[in-house]
């Protein structure tokens, strides 16, 4: 929807419920406009400024003289009114300006002086006094206020980071890592302490890596928090993996995968038999992917077992193991158990070396649908991956029947987005028509003046055809079968990005950055 008809359709009289607030990350400097206490008089809350317009949202758009009275109060004169139902606005802001106590004010209520006597003493003396002191309320505040503003802020990791001087805490937003807090020294080991305790972690052992978990709901979302800890000089390194069990039920339309892409993925997933590989680095959404792929074919007909390090999200009628090494539990031995359990799908998170290889291959072989990942760049890369690894090319032609590879790109802003034009240069390197429409954003208080909101992913399937198989086990070179699979119809994660970026998704700047290295190969 375009930001004239968002005007239009949410102009008072129009009280269809267009919002679902828990969506929304409100920038703090925007709910300075108006205090709580006239947010709740009003039923309304401000959203975003566009320049010198305010969308606030209200239980009654039509209420002249509450838009009267956030003019004033304001002094913006430019109001559009939106509407959600009472009870969303009061949950909204409760949950948004219970958020804004500033640290600072958390933070002066942590007495130095007692912190600095926990830190003084030895480690078996402070124990218990770090216990309490991490267990204090205005230390649960501190970290409980970092957590929720992170997640609010669709951030996907945090990470407590000590210094020499500080104790640095950066947060991981649509894949851009920035700076959010800088506190003092004396108070890393409360916090650190805090953060471990919640994870039931040992808050005495700081001398090597420890993992940990939290669980928590957000209104309707229930969040799982994987914390990791990493002995560093200057004390523990620890990052806290953010993941929205709500992303698990998306589909792959929802996902990003569209057009022909997505309608040939789709008869993919639904062979009886063979091996299906999700591709790309780390925090490309390959698990996301595979996990919408499950979904997508799940039914009570299907026996599906998955072995993951770790379980990121938890699926119905599925049943799911964690691999283990300290018991001898890896993807090798996970998935030979798995086949005694009739399965008839099978997901292995990981294909990290030539025996768990071998076994999904021979698995795929005797009529079991297999998915699992690799880390390669592209999709025809899989063929050369799997070649290393030490697999016969025989066994990778008769068992892979597909391979995705994809990336994560950033969304330009809905409401700062706008039309910019290319250079004819950089039209003609891409083969594309002059006069192509492409789109960025400004940056707005929607978008944090990020230019971005969210993310969204391109794809470059190669589905694996009796011409490919015979090129695989006569060694072709991977440059050769790229050739083939691009005739046959593969559309690369390039030409993915560009089509993403004509259409105003995303950015040609964004896609550029992405596939650099990758691009027509």
């Amino acid at each position: 929807m375009s930001e004239q008809d968002e005007k239009k359709d949410t102009q008072p009289g129009n009280q269809k419920p267009l919002l679902d607030l828990s969506k929304y990350s409100i920038d703090p400097n925007v709910l300075k406009l108006f205090p709580k206490a006239m947010a709740s008089k009003l039923f309304a809350l401000p959203l975003y400024l566009n320049g010198q317009v305010l969308f606030a949202v209200m239980a009654n758009p039509q209420d002249i003289h509450a838009i009267d009275k956030i003019r004033q109060l304001t002094k913006i004169h430019a109001i559009i009114p939106m509407f959600a139902p009472k009870e969303d606005i009061l949950a909204a802001i409760d949950r948004h300006y219970g958020l804004q106590e500033k640290v600072t004010d958390i933070v002066h209520e942590i007495q130095k002086e007692q912190l600095e006597q926990v830190i003084a003493e030895p480690v078996k003396e402070a124990q218990a006094d770090l216990q309490t002191m991490a267990e204090q309320a205005p230390v649960i505040k501190l970290v409980n206020h970092v957590i929720l503003r992170a997640v609010q802020d669709r951030c996907s990791d945090i990470h407590f980071e000590p210094d020499e001087r500080v104790l640095r805490v950066r947060c991981r937003q649509d894949g851009i890592l920035q700076e959010n807090y800088v506190f003092q020294k004396e108070m890393q080991s409360a916090i650190l302490a805090r953060i471990k305790i919640t994870a039931g972690m040992d808050i005495a052992e700081k001398r090597k890596p420890q993992d940990g978990r939290i669980r928590f709901h957000l209104e309707s979302k229930q969040i799982d928090v994987r914390v990791s800890s990493l002995p560093t000089q200057y004390g523990e390194n620890i990052v806290l993996r953010l993941l929205d069990k709500t992303a698990v039920r998306m589909t792959l339309p929802e996902l990003g995968m569209d057009g022909e892409t997505l309608e040939r993925f789709h008869k993919l997933i639904k062979v009886p038999y063979g091996i299906i590989l999700v591709t790309g680095p780390t925090g490309s959404g390959k698990s996301t992917t595979l996990y919408a792929s499950l979904n997508a074919i799940n039914s009570v007909e299907k026996n599906i077992v998955t072995v993951e390090d770790p379980i990121e999200y938890d699926l119905e009628l599925i049943r799911q193991t964690q691999v283990n090494p300290k018991v001898g539990l890896t993807f090798a031995t996970g998935l030979r158990a798995i086949l005694r359990q009739d399965p008839d799908i099978i997901m292995v998170g990981e294909i990290r070396d030539m025996e768990t290889a071998e076994i999904a291959a021979q698995s795929a072989l005797t009529g079991h649908l297999v998915f699992s990942t690799l880390h390669t760049n592209t999709a025809c890369g899989a063929i050369t991956r799997l070649t290393d690894m030490g697999i016969q090319p025989f066994l990778i032609a008769s068992s892979v029947v597909g391979v995705l590879a994809q990336r994560l790109v950033r969304k330009i802003c809905d409401h700062c987005r706008h039309e910019i034009k290319v250079p004819p240069a950089l039209l003609q390197e891409f083969g594309l028509p002059m006069h192509t429409p492409f789109y960025e954003g400004k940056g707005c208080d929607r978008c944090q003046q990020m230019k971005y909101h969210g993310r969204t992913t391109i794809h470059e399937l190669a589905i694996i055809s009796d011409e490919i198989r015979e090129m695989i086990i006569s060694r072709t070179s991977e440059e050769e079968i790229f050739k083939i699979a691009r005739k046959q119809g593969m559309k690369t994660l390039r030409e993915s990005g560009i089509e993403k970026a004509k259409q105003g998704i995303t950015s040609l700047e964004e896609v550029i950055k992405v596939t650099a290295g990758d691009a027509d190969a």
